[in-house]
């Protein structure tokens, strides 16, 4: 019966797919006029991304992609005003005449605002985002990221950690669990490439500097078909393309870390290059020789850097690279430690305009993520190494085939390398590979996918997106030699294959000017999984799904309702119901085996809940409020007796504040408040005493709750942060000041308990103090 229904929903939707491309044919083969370009940044010719365009006095218009493409179609002879409007820049307007056959190309430079002002056009991009389908979507301005600071940094991820329905499993950890998905079930992606390990400084920090960001997109569900192998959101980031017309560049020094970046004019386009490094390492001598201590020595680093070239006017070239890791060193006297965590990419991404209604992408890039730990005394050592090499190939196509339709469609090859080395023989040097304790495996692993979509205005204020997505896995097994016992026969490890067609579906309807109901509905696939600790993302270890687990599935239901309330303020309100199937859970009692299921438990889960966003973008005051209800579940055999069981990151209750305000040009505050209902933990419920033969004292023995079955209490937090905007050496100075954790309340993060005494002690691992930063930033 489930089968049944699905092949009638992707019937369905593949009639409209039909349907659409059918209807609209005879109007794109007759010949109609178009009007299509580039907007980009007048002093520095970035292309400006969903900036909007329109035809004054019309109701055509069209927004920029993400590389600032736009293309209005079938206009009627005659003379036009045509107006391009972008947020925090002065609009900018050009006369157009219409006649003939001809299609018209115009590109347009928006000038940005000294003074941000209330002026936002609202009804004219209403006009234009009737035809837009964009549900559980976030874009939060470069501009405002920057501001939101902890520990006297901004960050992409603690950023994001202030949406509702993004829950951390601590205050200290930037993994992101979207709507009860798990960190490793989101697909994050800079400048087209996927990224394994997005994390600095045992999950403190993300890897994206901030300074190198041109735009964040983030879906946190109902996305669309272009997107693939993954259960729960994208978070789509795109880097800057660099200064096209003169040299400048920017410079922060910090208490933590300190970065630096310049951008260069170069031919027909720019370079860009950033770079970021804490100096933890170079403070711990001073520590050590006061508390006369070993101490780790530990410092992260990441570099960005991306050169853009135009070949004419139809074709663009930028090749982006990224390398960050995190390194420690902690020689003791009884052993030693070596951690190095990093990323390596290399992304060339290719648009050609074919014409003013066919626009391509094609983005070919290799990526890797490796994880090194290694230790040990004068007679023992060990070492754990793992990595994930992914090259991949895509191509994507938008066909903008009239005013109210368009269609995307593309292909992608995905080739991955795993690479798992464990020693723990005691005997490093040696690499027979056939000794007890050794294990070192490369399992080779090819994915296919193919998308279709299409969005059309079937009548005037009632969109409809629907897409298909085609997935296969071909697994070319395994290249293993070792074992751990005579059990462990890693050459019979075989791994999983099949295919997927995943429907998406996504609607929109204008009720009235300002309110706007959308609904989604989708199927996703995910072949990749994740065995690591909640509170410790930095040891991730990616595995591929064998024979001995299915592939990992979800389903979103998502109910959407948009309005203004007021000309510069945005209300949201969303519902949601998500299934997913064949997900796993550590096993926290042996991380060694020869199939998946020896690793990881394998469970069920679902979540369902609301949320409440209320975003002012524009004007001296912006920031945001919102509030999440989540309710989140998992079913696993082997856990809890098979009970459901709310998992870590559980949080009933989320409330975040994010304010900014302007008190002049020189001078501006913000803060973020955050109130949570607690995690989720597993206690204890008793203690007793175990006797061996002739023993008289016995051993304390605590018997733990169910696995998550207590909850901690309530979470909250203040940031505050001040900035005074100055001139240092004739050049833009700004010196910023913030308080991570104003008021010292420190939640817990871990909760063990005392059994050396009589009477048990609850004893609480807490999370940071009070913490002031300042920071000096100077661009020239």
């Amino acid at each position: 019966m489930k089968m049944m229904n699905k092949i009638r929903i992707v019937r369905i939707i593949a009639l409209l797919l039909i349907l659409n491309v059918s209807n609209v044919s005879p109007l794109y083969s007759q010949k109609t006029i178009s009007i299509a370009g580039i907007i980009r940044d007048k002093s520095s010719s970035e292309p400006l991304i969903g900036a909007t365009v329109m035809l004054e006095g019309t109701k055509l218009g069209a927004r920029t992609n993400k590389d600032g493409f736009y293309s209005i179609q079938n206009v009627p002879a005659g003379e036009y005003k045509i107006i391009a409007r972008y947020m925090g820049y002065n609009q900018s307007s050009q006369k157009v005449t219409v006649k003939g056959n001809e299609n018209i190309r115009i590109n347009l430079m928006l000038e940005s605002a000294t003074v941000e002002t209330e002026a936002v056009f609202v009804t004219a991009d209403r006009e234009v985002e009737r035809r837009e389908i964009t549900i559980s979507t976030v874009n939060i301005p470069v501009s405002q990221i920057k501001e939101i600071r902890v520990g006297g940094e901004s960050d992409v991820f603690r950023t994001l950690q202030f949406l509702p329905g993004v829950l951390t499993s601590s205050q200290i950890s930037s993994g992101l669990y979207v709507r009860g998905g798990s960190p490793d079930q989101n697909l994050v992606l800079l400048d087209g490439a996927t990224i394994y390990n997005p994390a600095h400084l045992f999950g403190f920090f993300s890897t994206f500097n901030t300074n190198a960001i041109k735009d964040v997109e983030f879906i946190k569900g109902g996305f669309d078909a272009e997107y693939g192998g993954r259960l729960s959101s994208v978070l789509n980031i795109t880097q800057k393309d660099g200064n096209r017309n003169e040299i400048n560049g920017d410079i922060s020094i910090g208490l933590i870390c300190s970065q630096a970046g310049i951008e260069v004019p170069i031919g027909n386009g720019a370079m860009f290059l950033a770079g970021r490094r804490t100096y933890l390492d170079l403070i711990t001598p001073v520590f050590a020789s006061i508390s006369d201590e070993n101490l780790p020595d530990f410092y992260f680093y990441d570099i960005n850097a991306k050169i853009t070239q135009d070949f004419g006017e139809n074709d663009k070239v930028s090749i982006s690279g990224f390398l960050g890791s995190d390194k420690l060193t902690f020689s003791g006297q009884s052993n030693d430690i070596i951690m190095d965590v990093g990323n390596e990419l290399l992304a060339g991404r290719w648009t050609h305009i074919f014409s003013n209604n066919l626009f391509s992408t094609v983005v070919v890039n290799y990526s890797k993520y490796k994880n090194r730990f290694a230790g040990g005394q004068t007679d023992y050592n060990f070492v754990y190494d793992n990595s994930i090499r992914d090259i991949t190939g895509k191509v994507n196509l938008e066909w903008f085939i009239g005013e109210d339709a368009s269609l995307k469609f593309g292909a992608e090859v995905n080739k991955l390398d795993f690479d798992l080395l464990m020693n723990f023989t005691g005997d490093t040097v040696s690499t027979s590979g056939s000794d007890y304790g050794q294990v070192n495996m490369q399992i080779p692993d090819m994915n296919y996918a193919a998308f279709i979509q299409t969005k059309f205005n079937p009548i005037e204020y009632f969109s409809v997106q629907a897409g298909l997505r085609f997935s296969h896995f071909q697994f070319n097994g395994m290249h293993s030699r070792g074992m751990f016992d005579e059990n462990f026969k890693l050459n019979n490890f075989k791994l999983n294959k099949g295919y997927f067609l995943d429907p998406r579906l996504a609607l929109r309807y204008m009720v009235t000017g300002d309110i706007a109901v959308k609904a989604a509905w989708g199927i996703y696939h995910q072949g990749l999984r994740i065995a690591g600790m909640p509170n410790f993302s930095i040891f991730d270890v990616w595995l591929p799904s064998d024979t001995s687990v299915n592939v990992s599935k979800s389903k979103h239901y998502i109910f959407s309702i948009e309005t203004r309330p007021a000309e510069t303020i945005d209300l949201n309100f969303d519902f949601y119901y998500k299934t997913m199937n064949d997900i796993g859970e550590l096993n926290q009692m042996t991380l060694i085996g020869d199939k998946i299921t020896d690793v990881l438990y394998i469970g069920n889960a679902y979540s369902y809940g609301a949320e409440v966003f209320l975003q002012k973008s524009v004007g001296r005051l912006t920031g945001w409020f919102g509030y999440g209800l989540g309710f989140i579940y998992a079913q696993y055999d082997s856990i809890n007796q098979g009970r459901k069981f709310r998992p870590k990151f559980d949080r009933r209750h989320d409330i975040k504040f994010v304010a900014q305000y302007k008190l002049s040009t020189a001078w501006e505050v913000g803060g973020t408040f955050t109130l949570q209902s607690g995690q989720s933990y597993t206690g204890a419920t008793s203690r007793g005493r175990l006797f061996l033969p002739d023993q008289s004292f016995g051993s304390s023995k605590i018997t733990m709750s169910d696995l998550y079955g207590l909850r901690l209490p309530m979470s909250h937090q203040l940031n505050l942060y001040g900035a005074y905007n100055f001139k240092m050496w004739r050049k833009d100075a700004r010196f910023i000041i913030d308080i991570y954790n104003v008021y010292n309340r420190r939640d817990i993060m871990m909760r063990m308990y005392n059994t050396r005494e009589e009477v048990t002690m609850i004893e609480d691992l807490r999370l940071l103090p009070i913490i002031p930063s300042v920071s000096l930033e100077v661009r020239f």
